[in-house]
């Protein structure tokens, strides 16, 4: 099992929007899903890629001399970084002493990442915490996180598991005994919404949420709400009807958009899809709240 790799993008300490407790939150590459607002577009691809940075350059021209793929070059001092010519080393990067280039996902085995989780159990032990996966989906390298939870496990570990829901439900089966809490998104109640704002429709998605709830495991929904996008009544209704259906759903958490993802994707050099859309104010977020609340007796709260 130690020996199971993995391409994980980054390792959060002192995580405390990611569960109960105090957490250490891991994030895989690779996401079905293709989220208009995503907060973390280097989760999508599951190869590492390269933040760049120009502003952040000196001019040093050491990346230049390591990359033995033309993808960096000057021009009247400017850094050209060729992104067709790059093939995701990460060779540069480590010559980068400004950091304007960055890779986002390296392998990691089951024994590494489990020995850095394990560096902050005095905290899950005093705060009820432990390891969270998030991504993308951590579904798409199913094998590396269905040993990671059982790894966590084994040590004595809470774990909890960020999902879209998008994967085959033997999958959800095969790892419930592992997981002690599922952060499950709804991203949007209307199916053709659903395939215009993610790329998919929400069918697979809501059949599993029902089919774990079954299960009887533990769920947080978590919805996250973009202003002109999902903030409708409509939506908010619909999403107090199908948790009123179920069992075992311990809360709902309402994440109000947040333009994180926008530096990444120029970082990234991808399209910036919602450049008109701002931070919606507290007062918003609240009358979300309470229509949500309205329609249901399980608490809502924001994240």
């Amino acid at each position: 099992m130690t020996l199971i790799q993995g391409i994980v993008f980054d390792i959060q300490r002192f995580a405390i929007h990611d569960g109960p407790g105090i957490r250490t939150t891991v994030f895989l590459k690779g996401c079905p899903l293709h989220c208009l607002w995503c907060h973390n577009p280097e989760s999508q691809e599951t190869r590492p890629e390269i933040f760049f940075s120009p502003e952040k350059c000196i001019g040093c021209r050491y990346c230049e001399a390591a990359c033995e793929h033309d993808g960096h070059h000057f021009e009247e001092g400017v850094h050209i970084y060729d992104r067709d010519d790059c093939i995701r080393c990460g060779d540069c990067t480590l010559e980068c002493y400004a950091r304007a280039l960055e890779v986002a996902g390296k392998p990691m085995s089951v024994e590494e990442v489990i020995q850095e989780v394990l560096k902050d159990r005095a905290f899950y032990q005093n705060s009820g915490g432990g390891m969270t996966l998030s991504g993308g989906e951590p579904m798409m390298q199913f094998e590396f996180t269905q040993a990671l939870l059982a790894a966590a496990k084994q040590n004595g570990m809470h774990t909890a598991m960020e999902t879209s829901g998008c994967s085959s439900f033997d999958r959800y089966q095969a790892i419930i005994p592992d997981v002690d809490l599922f952060l499950f998104d709804i991203k949007e109640t209307d199916a053709e919404l659903h395939r215009q704002y993610t790329g998919i429709t929400n069918h697979l998605i809501l059949a599993n949420l029902e089919k774990l709830d079954q299960a009887g495991a533990k769920i947080v929904v978590r919805c996250p709400i973009i202003p002109g996008l999902n903030d409708r009544v409509e939506h908010f209704q619909a999403v107090a009807d199908i948790i009123n259906k179920m069992e075992n759903i311990q809360e709902l958490d309402i994440l109000p958009y947040h333009p994180l993802g926008t530096s990444k994707n120029q970082r990234l050099g991808k399209s910036i899809p919602l450049t008109y859309i701002s931070m919606p104010p507290d007062g918003q977020v609240q009358e979300w709240l309470n229509v949500i609340q309205a329609h249901t007796s399980v608490v809502v709260r924001k994240d």
